[in-house]
C-alpha cells in the first residue's frame, strides 16, 4: 500500500486542457519501459499528486485531476526576463547549450539555482521564462500503480541528502525537459 517512505512505480498519461474548451492534449507519458519511480512522502512529487495515490495498492488504476493552483500555480508574465546576451557568452560567442527551448540553470536571489527555458535569442538579448513548463495548466493523470515496495535505509539516506540512486530510475527521468540539472532528486516530475 502506498504510504510514506515507500518506493512507488507508476505508469500514466498526463493531459492538460486543450486549445478548444472541453478538450485535452497529451503532455507527458510514463510507460512500462520508462515509468515514474519515486519515494512517497518526502516531497519528491506534488503534494496533490501524492494525496491522490495515498493508500493505493500495486495494480490499482487511477484517474484524477489537479487544478493549476494545486500544481504549479498561475503563469506569471513577470517571470519572463530579457537578459543581456553577454551573460550567456563565453569568449564573445553564445554558449552552444543556449538554444531556443533549451532549459538552462539560472542563479536567483539568495544563490539558488532554478531551471529556465530559453524563449528567444536576439543579437542583443536572451529571453528566458522562469515559470514551470506546466504553470497555469490543470493536470489530468490517468494511469496505474505498477509496484509499491519498502525503501531501504540506504536509498532513503541518498534521497534525503539530495543524491541520486535509490528510488529513482535516473535523474530527471520525467521527460518534461526540466530534468537535467533541476536538482530535485531522481525520477521526479515535480521540478520545483
Amino acid at each position: 500500500m502506498i504510504e510514506n517512505k515507500k518506493t512507488v512505480t507508476v505508469v500514466y498519461d498526463l493531459f492538460v486542457d486543450g486549445e478548444t474548451e472541453g478538450t485535452e492534449e497529451l503532455m507527458e507519458r510514463a510507460t512500462e519501459d520508462a515509468p515514474l519511480v519515486y519515494c512517497h512522502g518526502i516531497n519528491m512529487m506534488l503534494p496533490a499528486f501524492e494525496r491522490q495515490l495515498e493508500g493505493l495498492e500495486a495494480e490499482a488504476e487511477f484517474d484524477f485531476r489537479i487544478p493549476y493552483n494545486e500544481a504549479y500555480g498561475e503563469y506569471d508574465d513577470e517571470a519572463v526576463r530579457h537578459l543581456p546576451r553577454s551573460l550567456f557568452e563565453q569568449d564573445g560567442k553564445l554558449d552552444s547549450r543556449v538554444t531556443v527551448n533549451a532549459i538552462v540553470p539560472m542563479t536567483v536571489e539568495g544563490g539558488g539555482v532554478v531551471p529556465a527555458q530559453v524563449v528567444e535569442i536576439t543579437p542583443a538579448e536572451v529571453v528566458i521564462d522562469l515559470n514551470h513548463p506546466l504553470a497555469g495548466e490543470n493536470l489530468h493523470f490517468k494511469g496505474r500503480v505498477v509496484s509499491v515496495r519498502d525503501t531501504s535505509d540506504e536509498e532513503l539516506r541518498q534521497l534525503l541528502s539530495g543524491g541520486c540512486g535509490g528510488c529513482g530510475n535516473g535523474c530527471g527521468s520525467c521527460g518534461d525537459g526540466c530534468g537535467e540539472g533541476c536538482g530535485n532528486g531522481c525520477g521526479s516530475c515535480g521540478c520545483e
